[in-house]
């Protein structure tokens, strides 16, 4: 009775940021009793502890009482007590562990606790602790608290532990670190190989896979090992990888690399042939979803899911080897396997080449790849609501706190690490597997289409759904989401920014799973965005499913049906946007409705553009209208001579307004341009801008906050150039200009986070810097003895070049704190990797993710997803196919005395005109083409599809005269020309000229 009274006079008199002198004799007093009999606050644990979060609070100043409270809270924690009733019958431990957690820890922010935690950490048993937070979330306790509060003692619980776990940890004897480490040298990983090799013989004409075959056994336990390995020593993940690749198997055929040993049992088992063959669709499951949820909870009997399990465990360790060897293979490489013709030449086998599989074998592995990472995507929904209880156990609370199933009654035994992404030693979970299957399918992809090598119906899947009614379905589905998503709020939009902006981030070191330790608020941030991530990504994939195949595979959809789904998608942003309106009407209403919320938008969109600034003048205009540069813009021109140009825009004023400040951008031949063109002419952002200028606002000696205001400034020119871009893909404008391949690749994966985001290949390179590509070819394929004679270390020299000052480089190391590793016939292979990477994409990884961010504000990421690098060129400049006259033809307007009359008999200028342009070459057509309307190729569902459409107008009766364009409205004046060849000399000279635009 005395501490409960004591306790509510301590709480009666306590001011928040100091203690009062009676205060303090009170704490005296409570210690006293306290220290006498800890069992007597049992009836008060929770009251008690609230009271001590206050004393910590208000005692921050005063270093000597802190340590008399903290004393206070460690009392009851430690102390067993002597019970003398059936209340106190109940583990006294228990109960004070899960008052200190949900009246201590809970109660939020208690500075002094944040700064010295390692004043109770060590003398809290994390065990116990665990324990009853986890028996608390059996019962009402946890579910009363408020969410913040969780994220309290969440973040509270990682300090404790992870105090715990830094006090323990010491500098490992040298034998024992040498011996360890020795697992994952090129020696430790040659004996495994060379032992598995005489205890498992291979057979190479083994005709199938089962638990007693020697080589399944061998693979098995090689997969188990290595996968162990991965786990335990992730910053040597890619040394395991490579020195595994460089590793044979002896077998009774000879030796084989370990990637075709690995495959040669892989695609014999029975779970590869039951994926294979899988014949179910969108309105019947089939086998695959039931594998996977056997496999992720590991039911089934107990001799099936062993082997099963197994099977698996081989299939996840090719995947893990061969995505590896395609990031560094080149396309040589790669196709030598396919096309053995390639390599007839005498020359002896590289490594790669020796370990590229067959035509027959990368179409097997596609098949299965299709069908399981469709089922993966597909089938979320029914996998995740099976898997509910075994994922709470291996990737919730349970495992975060280091506890099994069996041991929350107990609290003993060992704990259960994770690795990265809900990652455990011996398996992934449900998104890890996704990833590592979805990322290898779409390597292949890539592959397949830089270099066609399969047939050409070969990704689809057009059978796993009804295709008549596949873009309704997809429709749905997306209103669907889109009304989900605005439901969430603007922070759930900053993480999926923040998730695609720390992909590029995190391709400038090497990633590990153990990171810096955070500070309490940074932690409670990430759990809470990461508790909004992945609650927003089982929503979108529960509640569309056809959206997440067009996002992570959409190649398995025939193109023409994506581009229709684009469209239609954009219509109804368009349609939602301006209430139902078509841009001129809703530009008019905006004008003449006075009591409409969004009249003002008008203004913000009006524009005075000056003839040779576009660029400049768009961006101070109209930079702040962010996503809103969707809505039409109002534009005037003003001639060199200041005066402004005739002409009434109706949306063709608009179209030449951004192809001009497009086209400002890709022209201007500075030192300073944005983008640069290699020798294909392909363009790509000006990887060494962002250098330069900072290179040169050091020189000048500019003030920190002028330098990044500078830097800002560069970074909203890129961002508003994709914006540019965007609205001409929104409008349905084509651009004439060829991005790089790499460049678009970023596109596609704008979308992606994890494994599918953009990672940068060695046949990149090849768009961006053939020299330096070649180099690495010739790295790639020089005598072993000579590679260390080059002196190479993993360090990059970029060249920054400002005006008028000699050229001069910064070194930078391609993997940091491993600089100084010096480049070995070994570690070649992985040197060219990461020169690609740093190449491709983290020295230019501001300008494109500034372009990206611009271009994701018109363009949703999920829509830009659904094509490749070559369909997003299509879809941005037209179809590179020959011009069809006939379509052209017959979806042509006339007007003036060119219309056709009722007799459907077509002017005779306009015969002359059709005969004159059937007889033209396909270059000449293209000339044409972009003469009238801007850009040499047509758009992607036909002539019918182009905007406005292709006209023709008479021109006077002048013959002398050139045929005129007006670019903006795609229309030729046409003069009436009696002449075949006075029509066809004139044409050829107006359209070969590129003279001809006016408003008219």
């Amino acid at each position: 009775m005395s501490q409960h009274i004591t306790v509510e006079a301590l709480g009666a008199t306590i001011l928040e940021t100091h203690l009062q002198p009676e205060t303090k004799l009170l704490v005296d007093l409570l210690a006293y009793l306290v220290t006498g009999q800890p069992q007597s606050v049992v009836r008060v644990l929770s009251q008690y502890f609230r009271l001590l979060a206050r004393l910590v609070r208000a005692s921050a100043s005063d270093e000597q009482q802190l340590e008399k409270v903290l004393a206070l809270v460690l009392a009851p924690l430690n102390e067993p007590p002597q019970y003398g009733s059936a209340e106190d019958a109940r583990p006294h431990s228990n109960r004070a562990y899960d008052a200190f957690a949900f009246d201590f820890l809970a109660v939020g922010d208690i500075a002094p606790l944040q700064q010295e935690n390692n004043l109770i950490a060590q003398r809290i048993d994390i065990d116990k602790l665990s324990g009853a937070i986890i028996e608390a979330y059996s019962g009402p306790r946890a579910a009363s608290a408020t969410p913040d509060s969780l994220l309290w003692l969440l973040a509270y619980f990682i300090d404790i532990h992870q105090t715990q776990k830094k006090s323990m940890l010491r500098p490992l004897p040298p034998y024992v670190l040498t011996k360890l480490t020795s697992c994952v040298d090129r020696a430790g990983i040659t004996d495994i190989l060379s032992d598995l090799a005489s205890t498992f013989a291979p057979d190479s004409n083994a005709a199938s896979v089962s638990p007693n075959n020697k080589s399944f056994q061998g693979a098995s336990l090689l997969a188990g090992y290595i996968v162990t390995l991965l786990r335990c020593f992730p910053t040597f993940a890619d040394d395991i990888r490579m020195r595994l690749f460089l590793g044979d198997i002896p077998s009774t055929g000879g030796n084989i690399p370990v990637i075709k040993y690995l495959w040669q049992t892989m695609s014999q088992t029975s779970l590869f042939e039951r994926i294979c063959h899988d014949k179910g669709s969108a309105h019947a499951v089939g086998s695959i979803p039931s594998l996977i949820k056997r496999y992720l909870s590991k039911s089934g009997t107990q001799e099936y899911s062993a082997l099963e399990e197994q099977e698996w465990r081989l299939t996840l360790l090719f995947l893990e080897l061969y995505t590896f060897i395609l990031r560094l293979s080149d396309d040589d490489d790669f196709f030598s396997g396919i096309w053995p013709r390639i390599i007839e030449n005498g020359e002896p086998q590289t490594r790669l080449r020796a370990c590229s599989l067959t035509l027959e074998d990368v179409k097997s592995l596609t098949l299965f790849l299709k069908n399981l990472a469709f089922a993966l995507h597909y089938y979320t929904n029914e996998i995740l609501q099976d898997l509910a209880p075994s994922l709470a156990s291996s990737n919730g609370l349970d495992s975060f706190l280091g506890l099994a199933e069996g041991q929350k009654a107990s609290n003993k035994g060992r704990r259960t690490s994770l690795g990265p992404k809900g990652l455990s030693f011996d398996k992934p979970d449900l998104a890890g597997l996704r990833a590592i299957v979805t990322s290898t399918l779409r390597m292949l992809y890539e592959r397949d289409s830089r270099r066609p090598f399969l047939p050409r119906d070969h990704w689809l899947m057009t059978s796993k759904f009804d295709m008549e009614k596949f873009a309704s379905s997809v429709v749905r589905e997306h209103d669907r989401q889109q009304e989900e998503l605005a439901n969430l709020s603007d922070d759930e939009d900053q993480d999926e920014e923040d998730d695609m902006d720390d992909d590029v981030e995190m391709e400038n070191g090497v990633h590990t799973f153990a990171g810096q330790r955070l500070s309490q608020h940074a932690q409670i941030e990430n759990i809470r965005a990461r508790q909004r991530r992945a609650q927003k990504a089982r929503m979108l994939s529960v509640i569309g499913p056809k959206l997440e195949i067009l996002r992570h595979m959409p190649f398995v959809i025939p193109f023409d049906a994506r581009v229709h789904i684009f469209r239609q998608f954009i219509y109804l942003d368009q349609q939602k946007r301006r209430q139902g309106m078509d841009a001129e009407q809703w530009r008019m209403s905006m004008i003449n409705n006075p009591l409409l919320p969004q009249r003002g938008l008008t203004g913000r969109h009006r524009g005075s553009i000056k003839r040779g600034q576009e660029f400049d003048d768009a961006f101070e205009q109209f930079y702040e209208l962010g996503e809103s540069l969707k809505e039409p813009v109002q534009i005037q021109f003003i001639d060199s001579f200041g005066d402004v140009e005739a002409g009434i825009d109706g949306g063709g004023v608009a179209k030449e307004f951004l192809l001009s400040a497009i086209n400002q951008v890709f022209t201007n031949q500075s030192d300073d341009r944005y983008f640069v063109e290699n020798s294909q002419k392909l363009w790509y952002p000006n990887p060494i801008i962002f250098d330069k200028f900072r290179e040169e606002t050091e020189k000048m000696g500019l003030p920190e906050a002028e330098k990044k205001d500078i830097l800002t400034g560069l970074s909203q020119r890129y961002e508003f150039l994709g914006r540019l871009v965007g609205k001409c893909m929104y409008e349905d404008i084509l651009i004439d200009v060829n991005f790089a391949g790499f460049f678009l690749l970023k596109w596609a994966a704008s979308g992606l986070t994890g494994e599918e985001s953009y990672r940068g290949n060695v046949n990149d390179l090849r768009d961006l810097d053939a020299g330096l590509y070649q180099g690495l070819v010739h790295l790639k394929n020089l005598p072993a003895d000579e590679v260390e004679s080059l002196s190479l270390d993993f360090t990059v020299d970029d060249q920054i070049s400002a005006d008028g000052e000699t050229v001069r480089s910064l070194t930078r190391e391609l993997i940091p704190g491993r600089g100084s590793t010096p480049v070995t016939k070994d570690n070649r292979l992985l040197y060219i990797s990461y020169m690609a990477r740093h190449r491709l994409v983290v020295q230019p990884a501001q300008q494109t993710m500034a372009f990206l961010r611009g271009l994701r504000a018109i363009i949703a990421p999920t829509w830009l997803s659904m094509f490749n690098q070559t369909e997003l060129q299509r879809l941005v400049g037209g179809d590179s196919s020959e011009i069809s006259i006939d379509d052209l033809r017959a979806n042509t307007n006339y007007s003036g005395l060119y219309v056709v009359g009722d007799d459907g008999e077509e002017h005779p200028t306009i015969q002359l005109f059709w005969k004159v342009v059937r007889g033209f070459t396909d270059a000449q057509r293209r000339d044409l083409l972009k003469y009238v309307t801007s850009t040499p190729r047509a758009p992607l569902l036909g002539f019918g599809s182009l905007n406005p459409l292709f006209s023709i107008r008479d021109g006077g009766t002048d013959e002398a005269r050139l045929p005129s364009a007006s670019t903006c409205v795609n229309l030729l004046k046409l003069p009436r020309y009696t002449d075949e060849e006075t029509l066809r000399r004139k044409l050829v000279l107006a359209i070969s000229s590129g003279a001809g635009f006016d408003l008219s």
